[in-house]
């Protein structure tokens, strides 16, 4: 379901993050339209904390890569990366507004980025909000072999060490349903997001700096 906004209304953090409480998130249809729709899927793509499936090659590839994974680095950095053209896709949801929204609620703690660095350049990333337990995968991106895997990877192990109980990724694709993702029906997804949203989390409790090392030992220990 979806239902398109007046482009003069101002949308503020405190209301984005209501919508997110609700269920409800706002994309775009392109980078050129100013008007944002709301999106509630009948459908939604869920990641259970305590049913991974993650690839043993993958954690090897975490524990050994020469990639640095950096927490809320820099938020352009990654919308860019977000916003970018990639293969099968040339136009984005991205837009001004989007831009400016997620911003703002960087500003103030509630979103989030999770990034990969190789040097002074910027491979892989997500980005996503955080509201209580639950964390709302928004996008994710990759210009390097397993970067946005890598990126996925230490989130996870970021929110089951910060006591989250909920990774909501929105839709479920191929990317991610080898990882666990499974779909949940609306009143099911609402009801896991009400428990999510009665206790609070912590998204620093693993340190920004925590190696591959430990993301991987998180990750085992939980799968």
């Amino acid at each position: 379901m979806a239902s398109r906004d007046d482009p003069m209304f101002e949308i503020t953090p405190q209301v984005l993050l209501k919508a997110y409480s609700c269920g409800i998130f706002p994309m775009a249809e392109s980078a050129d339209d100013p008007a944002l729709y709301w999106i509630e899927p009948q459908q939604r793509g869920v990641l259970p904390l305590d049913g991974l499936h993650i690839p043993r090659r993958l954690l090897r590839t975490v524990r050994t890569t020469s990639f640095t994974v950096k927490v809320d680095n820099n938020y352009d950095r990654v919308i860019d990366g977000c916003a970018a053209p990639r293969a099968g896709r040339m136009s984005t949801w991205i837009n001004t507004r989007i831009r400016a929204l997620y911003r703002d609620l960087f500003e103030r703690g509630a979103c989030h980025t999770v990034e990969v660095w190789d040097g002074d350049r910027i491979v892989g990333g997500l980005y996503g909000v955080a509201l209580k337990s639950a964390f709302f995968g928004e996008s994710m991106f990759s210009t390097e072999r397993d970067a946005s895997k890598i990126a996925l990877v230490h989130l996870i192990a970021r929110l089951i060490r910060g006591g989250f109980s909920l990774l909501d990724t929105q839709f479920v694709t191929e990317h991610l349903r080898q990882f666990g993702t499974i779909e949940l029906d609306r009143a099911t997804f609402q009801a896991e997001l009400e428990k999510a949203l009665e206790k609070n989390a912590d998204f620093y409790a693993l340190p920004i700096d925590a190696s591959g090392a430990e993301v991987a030992a998180i990750i085992s220990a939980a799968s």
